[in-house]
């Protein structure tokens, strides 16, 4: 267990300077703005086609050997990212390895490691133990794009930007060892005789009506991303580059430290309660935020929110974990977090129009209220069917 999460570290940490240094390395390239972002949504695609892949292939394989290929997979793409300058090699590198360039939950590695820690803990310390692993990914995330400022206190030694750059995707690619080497020290698992059957069996129901009610949460969130919740605050209090950046450093920091008090709440009131629970006071707070004309006000609400918001995200982990069979639990978790993500990448842009549109305010309010109705939805569908540790 301490291998997986030890390796979480290690990976988030660099995509989390990855996804800050990804855009400034290919504009140093020459690389255009419409060239970047088709690399982007190919990374993101191939990401989430990769993820699928192995949550079909999961239960049929052994976990640590997969674990470590995708380690050898993050090691090239650091170093064909560092060497590599024409844009349709780079294209097919980026399909096809890990390079993350939102630093989000889909990842090749994230069924895999789920399905070893939900084994590991057992049904009562399962919520916990993924409270941890939220809070592991988070935090090094975070340390992650504090790191990417790294090329330009490198500048003073005489090293240009672009050679800086290219310097930390061979870090990237060093922290693919160091996971690979991680990933070697766990236990090996024989294959169970279900782990030849069908991805989804017995619990591809539930599995598919879990997929597509996190997507509509999922598409609710996407209206207000950080970058279009950024621009609101700058165009409507003026709200400076500094105070910004303080903000969301604490934002980051209460939905970190939120995650071991999801897993502290839902053993007092079970898992869904504690996703639907904190989520709807989260979504309030939104909608009062978009229609409060005080610049304290707001950023009180939305402090509020980021504390509650996030609550889900190891709760929501450990439930889909719950209710499926072991053999299902790698396709479970990708098949539920790639909707997710691809019913995210939709909203912004609508948000962005919105917003440019003269309707500053209503990406916010449509946001909570499409959270809210997810939330109700969740409650409904879902409140019969319990994981073990609630029977």
């Amino acid at each position: 267990m301490n291998s997986v999460l030890a390796a979480r570290a290690v990976r988030d940490f660099g995509d989390g300077f990855v996804a800050v240094l990804l855009p400034v390395h290919l504009t140093l390239l020459g690389f255009s703005a419409v060239e970047i972002g088709v690399l982007a949504t190919v990374a993101l695609l191939g990401g989430s086609l990769m993820t699928l892949g192995v949550g079909a292939i999961g239960g049929r394989h052994d976990h640590r050997r997969l674990l470590i290929a995708a380690a050898g997979l993050m090691v090239a793409s650091g170093v064909a990212f560092a060497a590599i300058r024409d844009f349709w090699l780079l294209l097919l590198i980026a399909f096809a390895g890990t390079i993350n360039p939102s630093s989000g939950s889909v990842s090749v590695f994230a069924p895999l490691e789920q399905t070893i820690l939900t084994r590991a803990a057992g049904d009562e310390k399962r919520t916990g133990t993924f409270a941890r692993y939220s809070l592991v990914g988070a935090l090094a995330g975070a340390v992650g794009a504090l790191a990417a400022a790294v090329p330009d206190l490198l500048a003073p030694l005489g090293l240009g930007q672009l050679e800086a750059i290219r310097l930390m995707f061979v870090v990237y690619a060093v922290l693919g060892i160091v996971g690979a080497i991680l990933y070697g020290r766990i236990p090996p698992r024989p294959l169970a005789a279900e782990s030849t059957a069908a991805v989804l069996g017995p619990s591809k129901g539930i599995v598919v009506k879990m997929a597509l009610l996190f997507s509509i949460d999922s598409f609710g969130s996407g209206f207000v991303v950080q970058s279009l919740l950024a621009l609101w605050l700058f165009e409507r209090f003026d709200l400076s580059l500094s105070a910004a950046g303080l903000f969301f450093f604490w934002s980051g920091v209460l939905a970190a430290f939120s995650f071991p008090v999801a897993a502290w709440l839902a053993r007092r009131i079970g898992l869904i309660n504690t996703m639907v629970f904190t989520h709807i006071p989260a979504n309030l707070c939104l909608i009062a935020a978009a229609l409060t004309p005080s610049l304290e006000i707001v950023l009180a609400l939305l402090l509020i929110r980021a504390a509650l918001s996030q609550m889900d995200v190891p709760t929501r982990t450990s439930y889909v974990m719950a209710v499926v069979t072991e053999a299902e639990r790698p396709a479970a978790a990708s098949f539920t977090v790639v909707p997710r993500s691809l019913a995210a990448s939709v909203s912004p842009s609508l948000g962005g129009a919105l917003y440019a549109a003269g309707f500053q305010a209503l990406p916010l309010i449509l946001s909570g209220t499409i959270k809210t109705s997810y939330d109700l939805l969740l409650l409904f569908q879902l409140r019969h069917v319990k994981p073990p540790e609630e029977r």
